[in-house]
């Protein structure tokens, strides 16, 4: 199961035995150093910036508004059904369900 070179750590010393050797420095006993010197880069020459202007921003075409209500209040029909639909499909399960359990 375990070695008994693991358990030995942990037995207590034998009555009169040498005193066990010393330990690491504790934090107390260390002093800080401080950071590593730093090193700055080597400086090397950089390209000017390329500035182009842009070129102006071309015309969007333009817009059919009535068009564009129009086709948003089909959409909105379209989603309105299809909503009302399954609505009433769920509904028509629910009751199947219902009638199925007070049958049976």
């Amino acid at each position: 199961m375990t070695d008994a070179g693991d358990e030995a750590m942990w037995r207590r010393p034998a009555e009169g035995a040498a005193p066990p050797p010393a330990m690491a420095p504790g934090p107390e006993q260390m002093q800080y150093s401080g950071p590593p010197p730093t090193v700055r880069p080597p400086q090397y020459p950089m390209p000017a910036p390329l500035i182009q202007p842009l070129p102006p921003p071309r015309q969007l075409p333009a817009q059919d508004h009535q068009a564009i209500d129009l086709e948003e209040r089909q959409a909105q029909l379209v989603s309105l059904g299809v909503a009302i639909a399954a609505g009433v499909l769920m509904l028509l399960l629910v009751l199947l369900v219902a009638i199925r359990r007070l049958a049976g």
